[in-house]
């Protein structure tokens, strides 16, 4: 092996676990290890990708039931909204809505992410993600986001404003079963508009 691939081969390995640089990055996107679409290539960083949010948004419409009641499926506890440059979604002070982001993501079973708002909304009090910002290896769709107001003030949000960043890691071995395998039933593969909670799907019948 001459000392050029010698090297190379060194450098993947040590880069099996930790996170991508802008290098790593763009390396990943002409193997198709990830897929950002679409793509501006101005939106790498150092040391992720940064989104931008869809038109879409879902709002609760709390008064309905009494209750949020995880076991069941309470498919019209949420209304879908569409903002537009013109028109922006206004998020008012304590509210809490789905949104989803403007690229599509997809990650092969080599790579997981992790999704971050922007540090520049979140001074203002703009929130992404309560809980769910880690991706799986495998996934393809949109993200969505769970976007709360907690400042004092209504926060307007525009349609493909930047909202966030996406990070990548190289897994230290391929997943078995990839996200949205069978042997996952995954609730939210190729989802493209803010999607509601499935939870009631992990409970069975017996526990309902």
């Amino acid at each position: 092996m001459d000392k050029k691939n010698e090297n190379v081969d060194y450098y993947i390995q040590r880069t099996e676990g930790i996170m991508l640089s802008d290098v790593d990055i763009k390396r990943a996107l002409d193997e198709k290890l990830i897929e950002v679409s679409p793509l501006d290539e101005a939106y790498i960083q150092p040391s992720s990708i940064d989104l931008r949010v869809g038109s879409e948004f879902r709002v609760f419409e709390n008064h309905k039931y009494s209750h949020i009641d995880p076991k069941a499926d309470q498919d019209d506890l949420t209304t879908l909204v569409t903002a537009t440059i013109e028109e922006p979604f206004v998020l008012h002070p304590g509210e809490f809505v789905l949104g989803t982001t403007y690229e599509r993501v997809t990650l092969s079973n080599k790579v997981v992410a992790r999704l971050e708002g922007k540090s520049s909304l979140g001074r203002i009090g703009l929130l992404i993600h309560s809980t769910a910002g880690f991706v799986d290896p495998g996934f393809a769709g949109y993200l969505t986001l769970e976007l709360s107001n907690v400042a004092n003030l209504p926060i307007k949000i525009y349609p493909e404003m930047k909202i966030g960043q996406i990070s990548f890691y190289y897994l230290n071995s391929p997943s078995e079963s990839e996200y949205g395998s069978e042997a996952y039933g995954s609730k939210y593969q190729g989802q493209k508009l803010p999607t509601a909670s499935r939870m009631y799907r992990d409970f069975s019948e017996s526990e309902k």
